[in-house]
């Protein structure tokens, strides 16, 4: 099981990152180690050895087929289920990373930094790409999106990822985040929702 991900995929999350609104070229593409998983509602441990660890909310969808070389046109046919992620990323490092021009692995891979919510069937959603989705924190809304505001579509992404690498059944996609990141803390309550049905529900400890 592979867990790939998309950063800088919304352009207002790129303005709060640098400053400015940017479109990258190219799907910016990395992933995480299948240990980053946490599903089932468990509680996320705040590593907070690793400084800094934000809050990142994702659309998620789920690979169902085996694939390589796929043209978008049929990507749709790859995935069958959607769900809330969070991307935990540790900040500090990343930013330190970024300014060395050295790989993002330990501050966005590392053990528990993907946490899924439970899976709605996509015949039951319609357009995936069309899905409103938001993350409350202590009962307070931090984090709005909709997948229409992607710089790049799912099945873009797919296209893409699928030229460098063969998807498998049960691989995971984490699509981007809109603006509002922020930082955890310990005993927060974080909730996800797509549209009003709530799919993820965790604590941090």
């Amino acid at each position: 099981m592979k867990i790939f991900a998309v950063g800088m995929n919304y352009i207002q999350h790129n303005k709060e990152l640098d400053g400015t609104l940017y479109k990258p070229e190219e799907p910016v593409i990395f992933t995480k180690a299948d240990s980053a998983l946490i599903k089932g509602h468990k509680p996320f441990f705040v590593p907070d050895f690793m400084g800094r660890i934000d809050y990142e909310a994702e659309l998620v969808v789920r690979i169902c087929r085996l694939g390589k070389s796929i043209p978008a046109r049929f990507a749709h046919r790859y995935y069958d289920a959607v769900t809330i992620g969070v991307d935990f990323t540790a900040r500090d490092m990343q930013r330190e990373a970024r300014a060395k021009g050295n790989p993002w692995t330990i501050s966005k891979g590392f053990d528990g930094s993907a946490v899924i919510g439970d899976w709605i069937d996509k015949d039951e959603v319609g357009d995936v790409q069309s899905l409103d989705f938001h993350l409350d924190i202590n009962g307070n809304t931090v984090q709005r999106g909709c997948g229409k505001d992607m710089l790049f579509g799912i099945d873009g992404i797919i296209e893409y990822i699928s030229r460098y690498f063969t998807i498998k059944t049960g691989d995971l996609l984490f699509t981007g985040t809109p603006p509002g990141v922020g930082p955890v803390s310990v005993n927060d309550h974080i909730e996800g929702w797509i549209g009003e049905k709530k799919v993820l529900e965790f604590n941090c400890r």
